[in-house]
């Protein structure tokens, strides 16, 4: 079979499964990522060619010199696809698609998966339960919207990942100085009712236009909660045949069609508002999610997300079929948490469920498997309890988010 070269964009170090895949299915990989990248352990034996970007801030690139500089390996290499490994990265290899006539996601597309306020219209649009919400661009609108949905409300970035740059309102007063603060990047935010409830993630896999795979967890602490108070991170992965189950798969498959995914790994967040049990569109990205979700995905389901991706790219690019490897029914539960030392004695946290420590600096991460759900639950709590009272160390938020 043909060897077909695909570029790889991320301004963040992930992906290696998915490259290290590209390389073993036969492909060419050219990996554009950021200059303060370099030293990361990037799967080498796998990377044709590496070209960096310099940083304008965090995760920002001059979108003119990429395309320049995406112009000169043009003429010299044909590039069958382009990938996008990071949130921040999907505008990039969209305007590099479309400039350069590449097949897959466009821009107009992307901005369901990257505008937050392009994609609860569209849900909205769609019939799909979405949180009150308005654009911020006009005084008349955001009072009209203040007067009528009660605070407090959550005044959101249009493009960030994860929960970074959020802001809780609980007053009027307080919305038009936060606004006033932002100044000219105003219209970079929109103002959404804040829902308590409990917050899922749904992580699937599609191959044209049919979803080959779903995993649905539940935070056990909202991600929203953990980037502005510090504390522990931690998701569980919900059975087949619950409830929560069956309607997450059901309302994430209505949002991917809506949206027009055709194929790729997405990762979309929903909650069940307390005030009425119903499931409400929070936010979608076309990637794998973050915060070491994929391992906890592979714990409960034997399925790698990032390589069977790199299977879904590969096949569409010559013409197979792809066929996804038949998924386990284990219980699986992520914990991630700053703690003070460089890396953590692990020593107190083995179990028989504890299945993978993760390998991160300054950080206490473990995933837990069992065939039991209680268990997985118990063992998550028992580590929390322990990582507060000797390991957790709390910074305010800063720098670029991890999920």
């Amino acid at each position: 079979m043909e060897e077909k070269t695909i570029v790889c964009i991320s301004c963040y170090y992930k992906g290696y499964d998915f490259m290290d895949e590209m390389k073993k299915l036969g492909n060419k990989v050219i990996l554009i990522t950021s200059e303060n990248l370099k030293e990361k352990n990037w799967p080498w034996h796998s990377i044709d060619e590496t070209f960096y970007m310099p940083e304008i801030k965090p995760s920002v690139w001059n979108l003119e010199h990429l395309v320049q500089g995406f112009s000169h390996l043009m003429t010299t290499r044909k590039v069958h696809a382009v990938v996008a490994l990071d949130d921040y990265d999907v505008e990039k290899a969209a305007l590099i698609r479309e400039t350069f006539r590449i097949p897959g996601m466009g821009q107009t597309t992307h901005r369901y998966f990257r505008d937050k306020l392009a994609m609860r219209q569209k849900a909205k649009d769609s019939g799909i339960n979405v949180p009150e919400f308005t654009a911020v661009f006009n005084n008349d609108e955001v009072n009209a919207f203040a007067e009528t949905v009660p605070a407090p409300w959550v005044l959101k970035p249009r493009s960030e990942a994860s929960a970074s740059g959020i802001k809780k309102i609980t007053s009027k007063e307080q919305l038009w100085e936060a606004l006033d603060t932002l100044g000219e990047e105003r219209h970079l935010f929109l103002l959404e009712s804040f829902k308590p409830g409990d917050v899922y993630h749904v992580d699937s896999l599609t191959f044209n236009q049919k979803i080959v795979f779903t995993s649905a967890s539940k935070y056990l602490a909202p991600p929203m909660e953990v980037s502005h108070e510090g504390g522990v991170f931690r998701t569980k992965t919900l059975g087949a045949s619950s409830k929560d189950f069956i309607d997450l798969e059901e309302i994430n498959a209505r949002v991917l069609s809506s949206f027009g995914l055709l194929n790729g790994a997405t990762h979309t967040e929903f909650i069940r508002s307390k005030e009425d049990g119903q499931l409400y569109f929070l936010e979608t990205s076309s990637r794998v999610g973050g915060a070491h979700i994929p391992d906890l995905v592979e714990a409960s389901s034997s399925i790698n997300i990032w390589r069977e991706w790199a299977k879904i790219e590969d096949a569409l690019l010559k013409g197979k079929q792809y066929q996804i490897s038949k998924s386990t029914g284990y219980y699986s539960g992520l914990i991630i948490a700053l703690i003070k030392d460089k890396e953590p004695d692990y020593n107190d946290f083995e179990c028989e469920e504890a299945v993978k420590f993760l390998p991160i600096d300054y950080h206490v991460g473990i995933v837990y498997k069992s065939n039991n759900s209680v268990a997985v639950q118990e063992r998550l709590d028992s580590a929390a309890e322990k990582i507060h009272a000797e390991l957790l160390n709390i910074l305010p938020p800063k720098g670029k988010p991890t999920s």
